[in-house]
């Protein structure tokens, strides 16, 4: 299936693209933003990241038409200062970070990301790490998977489905990802069950951000990337759930705040701090109509900006 990159333009243009610039994709996957943002480039570089080495592969074939402006880095965006000192970059003029699984990485049933594939237990983002989905069902507690699916699911029933996961596993290990969907279904009632929607979404979707450890690594990045910006540089993030985008306007209403000054102090208007970032925007970008009757995907993706003040 075509994997069909969420609010494009958007995105991009959000950015304020300089085409002498220095712009980072966190998030390359196959390279759709960035094949755009590479399109307004003359004299400037993009450099991708990803942890996913089948992605860094297929969006070389990609950004073909652009080679020499770009550079393309296996690693994770937490670490992006690192990864992108490697190359003797300091600062830049622009990152954009696109949150979540990729459409090929759910059509690969051996990736183990979807519930619709009988695959191995997998969910790994990174193939290279050891902790994998399979590890987290069958070696966590009772408690730490309730913990999970509750948190990082906002599954109602999560202690009912931690429990069966338990009974089952003592039977046998759970290995597959059909195996584990029976389970989710045994441990919720008919009228959850019936209702719209995949009843292991939740499940699933707690598992992957366990094994990917995507929230930690959201706002380690977010503060690294933020952190790497010239003055009038910007951050645009797309998130795709609720825990996601939470992190990111957290993120961003701290570093627009102002430093604390006592109100008691004698210090006149002019002279109190102002805060290192502001906001172009204060409502997140929707996906318009259009992008929405094309693309399923879009229909939960929200692109929020930040930008480093200047002077």
């Amino acid at each position: 299936m075509k994997h069909t990159s969420v609010l494009l333009k958007e995105t991009v243009d959000a950015l304020n693209v300089r085409e002498d610039g220095i712009y980072v994709d966190g998030t390359l996957g196959r390279g759709g933003h960035a094949k755009l943002l590479l399109s307004y480039l003359k004299d400037g570089h993009l450099y991708g990241i990803d942890k996913d080495r089948d992605a860094l592969r297929e969006s070389e074939a990609n950004l073909c038409d652009y080679s020499g402006k770009y550079t393309l880095i296996h690693g994770d965006f937490r670490d992006m200062k690192n990864l992108l000192g490697g190359y003797g970059v300091e600062h830049v003029d622009g990152v954009m970070l696109d949150l979540g699984v990729s459409s090929p990485q759910f059509d690969d049933p051996e990736r183990g990301f979807s519930y619709r594939y009988d695959a191995r237990l997998d969910m790994r983002m990174d193939r290279t790490q050891e902790k994998d989905a399979y590890r987290v069902v069958n070696t966590y507690s009772r408690e730490d998977l309730t913990r999970i699916l509750r948190d990082y699911g906002e599954e109602r029933f999560a202690p009912r489905i931690a429990e069966n996961i338990v009974r089952a596993r003592q039977e046998a290990p759970v290995e597959t990802t059909l195996q584990l969907v029976e389970i989710i279904r045994s441990s919720l009632p008919a009228k959850v069950l019936n209702r719209k929607g995949h009843p292991a979404k939740q499940t699933f979707q707690a598992l992957r951000i366990e094994v990917n450890d995507e929230l930690g690594a959201l706002e380690e990045g977010l503060r690294e990337a933020c952190a790497l910006l010239k003055e009038g540089g910007r951050c645009a993030v797309i998130t795709f759930h609720s825990l996601e985008d939470r992190m990111v306007k957290n993120v961003f209403r701290e570093l627009t705040e102002p430093p604390y000054i006592d109100p008691k102090l004698p210090v006149r208007e002019k002279d109190l701090p102002k805060a290192d970032y502001r906001l172009p925007a204060r409502k997140p970008v929707t996906a318009g109509e259009g992008e929405l009757e094309e693309n399923h995907r879009a229909h939960s993706a929200k692109l929020r900006v930040i930008e480093r003040a200047e002077g």
